[in-house]
């Protein structure tokens, strides 16, 4: 008499597409800061990293150059992994190829 009758609610049948379609929305911030982290950082860095690469390939003899340490000289011997880098008449240096940051127009030094 005090005790109400208790009804069984029947859940609602999942629907098949409606999962599927909010786990790809949930999904959508993450793959679009991946492709903004991509285009922003990653790409640039690549782009650097070639073009460093192909001015180190391309450093001759007589070549003006600067490297991280800041120290400015010209070429005067080519290796596979080290060039001759001389610093003032009668001083060389040897550094490592990727240590060159940039290539100096010519007469730079003097």
């Amino acid at each position: 008499m005090f005790i109400s009758s208790a009804f069984a609610q029947v859940a609602p049948a999942p629907s098949s597409g409606g999962d599927m379609q909010s786990s790809l929305m949930s999904m959508a911030p993450l793959v679009l800061m991946f492709v903004v982290l991509y285009f922003v950082m990653i790409r640039p860095q690549m782009k650097r990293q070639k073009e460093h690469r192909t001015m180190v390939e391309a450093l001759a003899k007589g070549d003006e150059v600067a490297t991280t340490g800041g120290v400015l000289g010209r070429v005067t011997k080519l290796g596979d992994t080290y060039l001759g880098v001389e610093i003032a008449p009668g001083v060389e240096v040897q550094v490592q190829r990727t240590a060159v940051v940039q290539v100096l127009p010519k007469g730079s030094i003097k």
